[in-house]
């Protein structure tokens, strides 16, 4: 029986996966955690307790009683948020990973551990279009930084420790659920409940900035299929790429005024400009679809009709 633990249950990723773990898995086996309250659903669905993976006592002795065999750890200073607390976002991001490979090395019972690396990890020297698994890797941001000492970090333990530990490289992630948490794809998200709400939107991007996007379906999907495949078949310990439709602002723009054909976009650059101009336009994840047989469902249409109609929705109720 898995007993599964989930760190940043109240993010974006976390609320999502959360409830799709507990449909496969059931109830009372996941149990969610984060520093701040979690919405209704996952209260009310399973367990639920205040966690801070920064206290390493209180984290070891929580996955010791409950008895947890998986840990996904999705806590994080997002990369727009890391730039305004650099050495803050550095301390979160890097020691929170620390207690979690520290509590799997230490207890028997944790058997797989994830971790989510991201397209931050690359930088300016980095091949733009169809970015490899293996490639240059200089992240200019905070976040960035944090993500690939991760990378290494996972590797290491992996190697040294034989701890089953798994990561993807997310994209920008789209959904309908959460609202935006201080990231550099966050227009991705905006951009929908603005057009919603108010017609329009101002955009901190330039109209044709492209990067990797996924919808959240498609990002639950992989991680629990990652997750769920025999490690034999697992070729990378360190994180895969991972990546649905390159999106630009202009084009998701375009895609919007189907449904709502006044909706208005305005372009005022600001500091994620040069962030996401560091970034790839396009990833190569090849290596991921062959070793866990996956590949995504949601293409820009797709994603737009499901984002507008589920919008709606909540601004109906």
């Amino acid at each position: 029986m898995e007993r599964i633990l989930i760190i940043g249950a109240a993010g974006q990723i976390g609320s999502e996966l959360t409830m799709e773990l507990r449909r496969i898995y059931g109830n009372a086996n996941v149990f969610a955690t984060d520093v701040k309250d979690a919405p209704a659903d996952i209260k009310e669905s399973g367990p639920f307790q205040l966690l801070d993976v920064m206290d390493d006592k209180h984290l070891i002795h929580f996955v010791i009683r409950n008895k947890i065999t998986q840990i996904y750890h999705l806590a994080a200073v997002l990369s727009g948020n890391a730039e305004k607390l650099p050495t803050q976002a550095w301390h979160i991001n890097m020691d929170s990973l620390m207690n979690i490979l520290e509590v799997a090395k230490l207890v028997e019972d944790v058997r797989k551990v994830f971790w989510p690396s991201s397209i931050a990890v690359f930088g300016s020297t980095t091949p733009r279009k169809n970015t490899p698994q293996l490639t240059v890797m200089e992240p200019s941001t905070v976040y960035g930084i944090s993500k690939l000492a991760g990378e290494r970090w996972c590797e290491y333990y992996h190697k040294r420790y034989n701890i089953d530990i798994r990561s993807l490289r997310y994209p920008g992630l789209i959904s309908y659920k959460t609202e935006p948490g201080g990231g550099t794809t966050d227009w991705a998200v905006e951009i929908y409940f603005e057009a919603v709400r108010k017609k329009n939107y101002t955009c901190f991007l330039g109209e044709d900035v492209s990067l990797p996007m996924m919808f959240m379906d498609d990002a639950i999907n992989a991680t629990i299929r990652l997750m769920e495949t025999d490690h034999a078949n697992l070729t990378c310990h360190s994180s895969y790429n991972i990546t649905g439709p390159s999106l630009t602002p202009r084009q998701v723009a375009v895609d919007i005024r189907r449904h709502i054909p006044g909706f208005d976009i305005t372009y005022k650059p600001d500091f994620r400009q040069l962030i996401a101009e560091s970034w790839p336009s396009s990833i190569d994840d090849q290596e991921l679809r062959t070793s866990i047989v996956w590949k995504p469902k949601y293409d820009l249409e797709h994603i737009t009709d499901r984002m507008i109609a589920e919008i709606r929705k909540t601004f109906t109720i």
